[in-house]
């Protein structure tokens, strides 16, 4: 355990932010499996409104500085791959 009270602080700071970025990670999980389920059932507007919400959401986690940049773009360019094959098959 720290003996100092900034080092104390610093700990309480990044279990703070531990715990916000750890929530953003799995809501991005989640947003990603719903936009794959969606792009399974082949509704178009459910894939693209599910396929949108995922998106939006791994830019502001890039601008929060949950993820880095060329991850969010390669995992955006992933799912709309995965959305974009599944409207194309139906």
């Amino acid at each position: 355990m720290a003996n100092l009270k900034s080092s104390k602080k610093d700990i309480r700071r990044i279990e703070k932010r531990r715990a916000r970025n750890q929530a953003t990670r799995t809501a991005l999980k989640t947003y990603v499996k719903k936009t794959r389920k969606s792009a399974e059932s082949g509704d178009k507007a459910v894939v693209s409104e599910a396929l949108s919400k995922a998106l939006r959401a791994f830019d502001k986690a890039v601008q929060k500085g949950v993820i880095h940049k060329n991850q969010a773009a390669r995992r955006k360019s992933r799912v709309a791959k995965a959305a974009n094959k599944a409207l194309a098959a139906k």
